[in-house]
């Protein structure tokens, strides 16, 4: 018995999550309320308060929900035991966008973390935790890059700190643009070769090197 009361409580998390992925894309953040996610669940109020404490709490699991599985495929890239980690952030930056262009859940989930969430320091807690959630995301990548030129992947004067950054601003805006705009062109079809851009780049832009020391 007690063991489905817990399959119960997992399924009922579920569909407020379900529901909160919903309401959120549609309404965005700071205009959702919590009677909003219950109403689309079919449940009470305070169906959502036995999961969670308040719709921070709610929308930090909801966006858990898709980067847990994201975070540890990063962190195995990131590992200085990976024989082949640029091959391997390769692959997952290539799987991740085909993943994007048909994963209803992922579209709807950065959709909101990228256009419905407002940073207006309403929610200094929540937002500071994306912060620090974004300079993990850039240690793994940093840790990638120096293994990477450990075992001669990349050129050994390559300005880690600057191809992280850009990596950023290179992939959050091939996300920002494509979901306002997904009809514009097959993203699955396009990710092999916007993926091979930037590591092209790593290897050869001048502009991504070191200065000689004298």
């Amino acid at each position: 018995m007690a063991r489905k009361t817990k399959e119960d409580a997992i399924a009922t998390r579920n569909i407020l999550l379900d529901s909160a992925e919903q309401i959120f894309f549609d309404k965005g953040y700071s205009q959702t309320t919590l009677m909003d996610v219950a109403s689309h669940a079919g449940m009470t109020r305070g169906a959502i308060y036995w999961h969670f404490k308040n719709k921070m709490e709610l929308f930090e699991a909801m966006v858990e929900r898709v980067h847990l599985p994201l975070e540890s495929l990063v962190e195995a890239c990131a590992d200085e035991n990976e024989p082949d980690p640029l091959g391997k952030f390769r692959e997952f930056s290539v799987k991740f966008l085909i993943q994007l262009g048909s994963d209803r859940r992922l579209q709807q989930v950065f959709s909101v973390m990228l256009h419905k969430f407002e940073y207006n320091g309403q929610v200094a807690q929540l937002e500071k935790k994306q912060q620090s959630s974004f300079q993990e995301f850039t240690q793994r990548i940093e840790r990638t890059f120096k293994n990477a030129i450990k075992r001669g992947q990349l050129p050994i004067d390559l300005d880690i700190e600057q191809a992280a950054f850009i990596k950023h601003a290179y992939f959050t805006g091939i996300l920002n643009n494509w979901l306002f705009c997904p009809l514009d062109y097959d993203l699955a079809k396009q990710a092999e070769s916007l993926v091979d851009n930037y590591f092209f780049m790593l290897s050869h832009s001048p502009n991504l090197r070191l200065p000689a020391s004298n």
